[in-house]
């Protein structure tokens, strides 16, 4: 659902705005290490993956975050409209060689200031219904 300027007074604590499913495969870490100009092994090579210790390619943490962010910027229908946002990167998604994996995302209202004119979303993101990032937060300016 795409909402565009979403008015603070009809907004809760509480409230669920949008969720989706993000699928990552291989080919998206392509694209992005092109895009960031990450290329670090670890985001294509399963061998240097697991010499690390890592259970194979892992998907880059920043591809992470942004994909988590832009649920919530598609639900704004304006990212201009995102004045912060943080995380902590709890553990890394692998990505098989051939199919791909899928990142639930959910935006939850978090805190409202209306002195401020700013809602704080709440971003849950979890692979398997493990969390992949945690204190995944956005605060927005609204009208």
């Amino acid at each position: 659902m795409t909402m565009s300027n979403p008015d603070l007074k009809t907004l809760a604590v509480g409230d669920v705005v949008t969720e989706s499913a993000i699928e990552v495969d291989r080919g998206r870490l392509i694209r992005y290490a092109g895009a960031s100009g990450d290329f670090n092994t670890i985001h294509w090579s399963d061998q240097i993956a697991t010499d690390v210790g890592l259970p194979g390619v892992i998907a880059h943490g920043m591809f992470t975050m942004g994909a988590a962010v832009s649920v919530l910027e598609s639900w704004l229908d304006d990212p201009t409209a995102i004045i912060d946002y943080q995380t902590r990167f709890t553990r890394p998604v692998p990505v098989p060689a051939t199919g791909s994996v899928t990142l639930d995302v959910t935006c939850t209202v978090g805190a409202i200031d209306d002195e401020a004119k700013t809602a704080r979303f709440d971003l849950s993101v979890q692979l398997d219904g493990a969390r992949v990032l945690t204190k995944a937060q956005a605060v927005v300016r609204l009208g």
